[in-house]
């Protein structure tokens, strides 16, 4: 089935091929005897990590500690920032949570994921949310939230 398949069927696939036809086997059993004999399917898309922290930043310390509850709107916006894949190139979102309301209270969009996408972002929280003065802003250690130009936000 392996070779039928060009070579592209995993351990996923040739495993439910096997059930179609009424095999019974274990997915653990096609899995080592895949590894034993060298046989790898092959996966379609590399996943990336956004996430590359910079090399000179000193990343802020962890103040939620791990607590995502707030007790009123606007004192813990936290975000992130993913990959949309489009049929053209591709679009990377920033987007602003509000942990008390569960809602996006900013968000930017852009065919890059630098500093200005996150300061956009937290632009759009500001104006559009009551953000309190000493509210806990939360990201990952990424490059983009570690550089000079969201920290004078």
């Amino acid at each position: 089935m392996h070779i039928a398949s060009r070579h592209t069927y995993g351990v996923p696939r040739l495993h439910a091929e096997l059930c179609r036809l009424d095999r019974r086997v274990n997915r653990k059993r096609v899995k080592r005897i895949m590894r034993e004999r060298d046989i790898a399917g092959i996966t379609r898309r590399k996943r990336r990590s956004l996430t590359r922290p910079a090399k000179k930043a000193v990343p802020a310390a962890d103040l939620v500690g791990r607590d995502f509850t707030a007790a009123a709107p606007g004192r813990k916006p936290v975000g992130d920032i993913t990959y949309i894949s489009t049929a053209e190139d591709g679009l990377y979102l920033a987007a602003r949570l509000d942990l008390a309301t569960r809602e996006i209270v900013g968000y930017s969009m852009n065919d890059h994921h630098r500093a200005s996408l996150v300061v956009d972002a937290l632009t759009m929280a500001t104006g559009r949310s009551d953000l309190q003065p000493c509210c806990i802003v939360h990201s990952d250690h990424g490059a983009e939230y570690t550089a000079d130009e969201l920290r004078r936000e």
